[in-house]
């Protein structure tokens, strides 16, 4: 029997195995954490706390400040020492963050009223999630409810749970299915609620045969399907992930709500059982600290904010010879310059890579190899030769702006071309000059 996937893709080495039997632990509190006031895409939150007030750990520090935007949340008891940039790893630059230095013994604030999601009217765990600040915690960062709040006009009749993992070396998601799985199906039944939806499905890939069995224990007598999926990246990219369960195709420039669905992951549905039915706004998360760059894989739930430096501590410490850290997995993953950089709510997994020889880079040769393996069906060598000529329209004529950013066609390129490197910096110019252009 065939496995749902899509086409295109590519197999690069899955490298599990480092830390997908390391079970759940919980890093000690950090003696400081660092809570950027850009925690999701859309708009910074503005701080409701100044250099030296007290915060309780749960306790609001920022606010939503537009549509696109989420509350942050005071991940230790302690007292704010200050309000400064520092390293961003998605923004790549400096940012404001909220500095907190523990002091005293843990003190929650929680949300109220913490009770089963049944007992919810379904705009009530809506702005529950608000509340929380729950954001996509599979990297995109995405308000989930907004995501959780179509138009009225975009009818939704299916939910779903991205429960792939296809990014090598992570395992954290693979960890919570296994250890986390009825606060998971909780999550789950508490989102189809907020939208109406009487179907959900979790896609897993077939390499995770543990996590399948786990999940479909876990979701008996509910609605929620659970299906198998074919091991191949980007599985869990949305638009493929949507087309491998329904074969509904999501169109160019559009969103799954176009084709009546919601993407959320399963990382996510865990923080909206914990706001919902525990009172826990989100103030920590699962990461996978993991590469061969790292003396001790394993999976960690650790507070939002804390150094990426002591996490890796945490983990016995890193490698003499490491080449990059990235925060992520290696494929879509950001490299950041140096271990003293704050985790974000997105952060899945920090990855130490060990160092290589640099490959050369050749001119292309229109192999064809890169418009094989895209998942998105777009030509990649075309969109590099019209970018090297900064032909910016041309490119997005040709569908640069639905470029996913997997990273497949760089990986499969003889020539060693960074084609998705490339296209950022394209996607980056044409937006500015377009917005030069609008003034």
């Amino acid at each position: 029997m065939r496995l749902p996937t899509f086409r295109g893709g590519v197999h690069p080495p899955e490298k599990k195995e480092l830390s997908k039997d390391s079970r759940l632990s919980v890093l000690p509190l950090p003696e400081r954490v660092y809570v950027f006031l850009a925690n999701h895409a859309g708009v910074p939150a503005k701080p409701l706390v100044n250099v030296g007030d007290s915060v309780k750990t749960g306790q609001l520090i920022a606010e939503a400040s537009g549509f696109i935007s989420a509350n942050l949340h005071s991940p230790l008891t302690g007292e704010v020492k200050e309000i400064a940039k520092y390293y961003h790893p998605t923004l790549s630059k400096p940012d404001d963050a909220i500095v907190i230095e523990k002091s005293g013994e843990e003190e929650w604030e929680l949300l109220e009223p913490a009770k089963p999601y049944e007992q919810f009217e379904p705009e009530e765990i809506i702005q529950r999630i608000k509340d929380a600040g729950i954001v996509g915690l599979g990297g995109a960062m995405f308000p989930t409810n907004v995501k959780l709040s179509p138009p009225k006009e975009k009818k939704i009749d299916l939910l779903i749970l991205n429960g792939a993992e296809c990014e090598p070396y992570l395992t954290i998601d693979y960890r919570y299915m296994l250890e986390r799985s009825e606060g998971i199906v909780r999550g789950i039944l508490a989102i189809m609620r907020a939208l109406k939806v009487d179907n959900a499905v979790i896609g897993i890939e077939d390499n995770k045969q543990k996590a399948i069995e786990q999940m479909e224990v876990a979701v008996r007598s509910t609605p929620i399907q659970v299906k198998r999926l074919k091991t191949k990246y980007p599985q869990g990219a949305e638009k493929q992930l949507i087309y491998a369960l329904t074969k509904r195709k999501v169109p160019s420039g559009g969103l799954p709500l176009d084709v009546g669905v919601v993407v959320d992951n399963i990382g996510t549905a865990f923080a909206v059982y914990e706001a919902v039915e525990l009172g826990h706004p989100l103030v920590e998360r699962g990461v996978t600290l993991t590469g061969e760059g790292i003396k001790k894989p394993l999976n960690v739930i650790s507070r939002i904010g804390v150094m990426a430096s002591e996490l890796i501590e945490y983990a016995g410490g890193a490698q003499e010879i490491v080449e990059r850290i990235v925060f992520g997995g290696p494929m879509m993953g950001i490299t950041v310059p140096k271990i003293d950089v704050p985790t974000v709510k997105g952060t899945s997994g920090i990855t130490l890579l060990m160092k290589s020889d640099p490959l050369e880079e050749f001119p292309c040769i229109r192999c064809g190899k890169c418009a094989t393996v895209c998942p998105m069906n777009l030509q990649p060598f075309l969109l590099n030769l019209y970018g090297t000529n900064r032909l910016y329209d041309k490119q997005v004529e040709n569908g640069l702006l639905d470029c996913i950013e997997c990273g497949s066609c760089s990986y499969v390129c003889p020539a060693n071309i960074e084609l998705v490197k490339n296209f950022k910096l394209n996607k980056k110019v044409y937006r500015s000059l377009k917005g030069g252009a609008k003034k």
